[in-house]
């Protein structure tokens, strides 16, 4: 099923260029595709040579702002990216600071992360703007910059991304509790409509609504972006307790995914949460519940404070010896979230490519 013959293709994370040889299993067409490379196409079960260390990635992620709603599980299994936040607190931001104020200061930084993610092997890749609702920028004295912020954080990650990987459009939680009356439905929409728009504008193919806890809030950032047109993504975070996952707001897995698709949502998932090994159990679930495309980017475990700082004591290996359990639950797009870095996602294309063609 994964090895759909006119689908994949084969950018093996080879170290150099000397020739290494790989035989598919079964009779597959394979394109072989770079950006340093000329595409090329190997009938049936000829031997395949790799030519570049350039990670190899499905030909969906490529073409996916076009064929984005009618994905199908199945289709294949296609990396994102993984953390952000940590990774400019590794570049000197201060915590409590927002990072989408780089955008306009540290462009080069921005770029510079979402490329060693496309290097390691991401072809869908987030922008800089988590935090980039107006209710959040404004904590910051940034209300009046909330379109320049989202338009250029997603023009900084299609700049990199073009041709090789989707620029997907990061929407987080607004900061207000909508389930307690702090900002009414009609407010909370255009503010998500507001950076949805900059997103699109900036050249976002995507948008992913991600971290969300309070169904409520969800369903109206779903439609917000999916009043863009662009293909909307609705991640949950969910914690195990007695009685199943439960999102921080008491939410169930069950309730959540009929919520998303209800609201517009061509792709449902988790993210963040207390570590990816309990998120392989929960891919299960959600897959149980639709027919739809799941997502899934785990935390790197449980974080630890550190002179002030969140370190995660998950190494690549350990994160990326669950990643062909979430292939065979049935996940579809796999990335990282908190704790994660580069190092993990190089090290889970490694794994996904062992473990689909050499088994």
């Amino acid at each position: 099923m994964l090895l759909d013959g006119t689908r994949w293709i084969l950018n093996r994370h080879f170290p150099s260029c000397e020739g290494r040889k790989l035989r598919p299993q079964g009779k597959v067409r394979i394109i072989q595709y770079c950006s340093l490379h000329t595409p090329r196409v190997v009938l049936n079960d000829e031997f395949v040579k790799a030519d570049c260390s350039f990670p190899w990635f499905p030909v969906h992620s490529i073409r996916m702002e076009i064929l984005g709603k009618e994905w199908k599980p199945g289709d294949g299994v296609i990396l994102a990216d993984g953390a952000w936040g940590t990774e400019f607190l590794k570049r000197g931001l201060t915590q409590g600071n927002p990072a989408e104020e780089w955008n306009l200061t540290k462009p080069k930084e921005v770029q510079t992360i979402a490329r060693e993610y496309l290097l390691a092997g991401s072809r869908i890749i987030l922008t800089n703007t988590f935090g980039g609702t107006r209710f959040q920028l404004e904590r910051h004295g940034l209300g009046a910059k909330v379109r320049e912020i989202n338009r250029i954080g997603a023009s900084l990650t299609r700049e990199v991304c073009e041709g090789s990987a989707i620029t997907a459009g990061d929407i987080g939680p607004s900061g207000k509790l909508y389930i307690m009356g702090e900002v009414s439905e009609e407010e909370l929409f255009e503010a998500f409509q507001e950076q949805a728009e900059a997103l699109k504008e900036g050249g976002a193919q995507w948008i992913v609504v991600e971290t969300m806890t309070d169904i409520g809030e969800m369903e109206i950032a779903v439609k917000a972006a999916a009043s863009t047109g662009l293909p909307v993504v609705a991640s949950m975070t969910y914690e195990r307790n007695p009685t199943g996952y439960r999102t921080f707001m008491g939410h169930s897995p069950e309730d959540a995914v009929a919520a998303a698709l209800k609201a517009g949502a061509f792709c449902i998932g988790a993210n963040c949460g207390s570590g990816v090994d309990t998120y392989v159990e929960l891919a299960s679930v959600l897959r149980s519940l639709t027919d739809r495309p799941v997502w899934i980017k785990a935390n790197a475990g449980l974080p630890e404070l550190v002179d002030g700082k969140p370190r995660y004591r998950m190494d690549p290996e350990t994160y990326a010896r669950y990643v062909p359990s979430l292939v065979e639950a049935g996940v579809d797009f796999i990335g990282g979230c908190c704790g994660t870095s580069p190092a993990f996602i190089r090290k889970m294309a490694e794994t996904i490519r062992d473990h689909l063609f050499f088994r």
